[in-house]
């Protein structure tokens, strides 16, 4: 079975190769959506609301909110160079520091000192009721999973592939699809492989492998302490990926399809159209305030967390699921990555160059459909590399039998060689190359991973996880507003920007010609 898949692996890359377009893999479409948590100088989460200079966080194309007023959401544009991508992100978090005051943005995806749920603000979009409605989610998310699992941060890496590619491959493959039906059927075969190999994200890019004591805020938890203002797991390469983060146990019970647009689409319409007894329970409008948007097992689409998402740009007002019936698939949206504390934007080309090879390989590797059971199967592969990823010996579940990580992550980095080739076509110093040589160096020895870093950091300065976190977000802090020379065309664009945007919530709160009862009957009914 295995040979087959890579001999039908090596076909493709074949037929790229042998295509007459070196440079076919070149030219996709990246970017990133970064969070950070707005903290005091002292490390407690800042009460402040959104700041204005920023714009509205309703409107804002690039620079808004996530579940929390304090937890900062920062969008880049697509770019097809990494180089303008990480420049974009610099320039960006160059003027939000400008407008920050005496607040830091922290450095790591698992949150700052905290106390309790009441100390996580809702984030707030004004009166419309649009901006209402995305806050009644929030309040949903909250009752449902509590506030402090959704003061998390993460980088959210979107890639599209170019128009080049999908020429060369229809004719490889001998396609008689239509061109945006075969685009959705592999944009569904990576994601099904990667829903198989996605889990040496987790192993070689974590970054959360400890959290501060104010995260279980009393509760009970199995983690052992690394101090008396520590928990951690010692061989953790990802807590927020694992089942005390995203992968808890209020969503293990949603199974989505990721065979194809059909199933996709089906299964979270079931979800989001199912009622659930216990959230019921809670109530929907209380009082005459909505506590949520409805009791089903999802309140919308988004509130589905996975690894990876299929994604279109919707229309106004359009359901995801509903842009993607419409026009299928158009990029993915890799959910996976913890905000790194050893580079101030949180991510670096090394990494987004990985990414977009490894992306290339799950598109290109056999992916065959998977049924529920081998998904949850492949799942858990994710969560235990979350939870014990650096573990000597460690074996994961591969076609119904244990295997070694190890020798599994090899594998996939030797398979990725001729992709980073062509990736690497007219580039003098051959940065795919060198990005994979980077990761591989990761599987070689443990202690170049960063959590392993971070951990050995913190045991190095004598720090717990607040204190390391604290002093890196200040490092951050001091590199952006230090930079030099800034872009001021860049950051001038940014203040136009924010202005527009205020004017553009004004306008959709002076359209509104329904109350809020109405409005949601209506986007419900679409």
């Amino acid at each position: 079975m295995r040979n087959a898949i890579d001999r039908n692996f090596e076909r493709r890359l074949a037929g790229l190769i042998n295509s007459g377009q070196r440079a076919v893999l070149r030219g996709g479409r990246k970017g990133v959506e970064k969070e950070s948590l707005r903290v005091m100088p002292d490390g407690q989460i800042a009460h402040t609301p959104h700041p204005e200079a920023l714009g509205s966080a309703l409107t804002h194309e690039n620079i808004t909110t996530d579940f929390s007023e304090s937890l900062l959401e920062l969008v880049t544009p697509p770019f097809r160079e990494t180089w303008e991508l990480v420049q974009y992100l610099c320039d960006i978090h160059q003027f939000v520091y400008r407008h920050l005051g005496e607040e830091l943005l922290w450095a790591t995806s698992m949150p700052c000192m905290l106390h309790g749920d009441d100390s996580i603000p809702i984030a707030q979009y004004g009166h419309s009721n649009i901006g209402r409605m995305k806050s009644v989610y929030r309040n949903g998310l909250s009752i449902r999973y509590g506030r402090i699992m959704q003061a998390i941060s993460g980088v959210h890496f979107n890639y599209s592939f170019s128009d080049q590619l999908w020429d060369v491959l229809e004719h490889v493959l001998e396609s008689r699809q239509p061109r945006q039906d075969f685009v959705s059927a592999q944009y569904f075969n990576l994601l099904r492989n990667y829903r198989r190999h996605g889990w040496i994200v987790l192993y070689l890019f974590g970054t959360s492998p400890a959290v501060g004591e104010s995260f279980f805020a009393g509760r009970e938890t199995s983690l052992p302490k690394l101090d008396a203002r520590t928990y951690y797991e010692p061989y953790a390469t990802s807590l927020r990926m694992s089942d005390i983060g995203y992968r808890n146990k209020n969503q293990a019970g949603i199974s989505v399809s990721v065979n194809s647009v059909e199933e996709y689409v089906r299964d979270l319409g079931r979800a989001i159209n199912t009622p659930f007894p216990p959230y019921a329970q809670l109530g929907v409008k209380v009082d005459g305030e909505y506590r949520q948007l409805n009791s089903n097992i999802l309140q919308i689409e988004n509130e589905y967390y996975s690894f990876i998402r299929p994604k279109r740009v919707a229309a106004s007002g359009e359901k995801p699921t509903r842009a993607l019936q419409r026009a299928g698939v158009e990029y993915v949206e890799v959910r996976a990555l913890d905000v790194s504390a050893f580079d101030p934007v949180g991510v670096n080309q090394n990494k987004l160059r990985f990414l977009e090879a490894f992306l290339a390989l799950c598109l290109l590797k056999d992916s065959p459909p998977l049924d529920t059971e081998e998904q949850e199967r492949l799942d858990a592969n994710h969560v235990l590399v979350g939870r014990r990823g650096r573990e000597p010996g460690l074996t994961l579940q591969r076609e119904g039998r244990a295997y070694p990580m190890i020798d599994w992550a090899r594998e996939l980095l030797d398979s990725m060689q001729g992709i980073c080739e062509l990736l690497d076509h007219g580039e003098e110093h051959k940065p795919y190359r060198t990005a994979l040589e980077h990761q591989r160096a990761k599987i070689d020895d443990v202690a170049c991973t960063p959590s392993a870093r971070l951990l050995a950091e913190m045991r190095e300065q004598g720090e717990s996880f607040f204190e390391l976190a604290r002093r890196m977000s200040r490092a951050h802090k001091d590199y952006f507003l230090d930079l030099y020379p800034p872009n001021e065309q860049r950051l001038s664009a940014f203040s136009m920007a924010a202005e527009e945007s205020w004017q553009a919530q004004r306008a959709i709160e002076a359209a509104d010609r329904v109350d809020f009862d109405t409005f949601l009957k209506q986007y419900f009914s679409r």
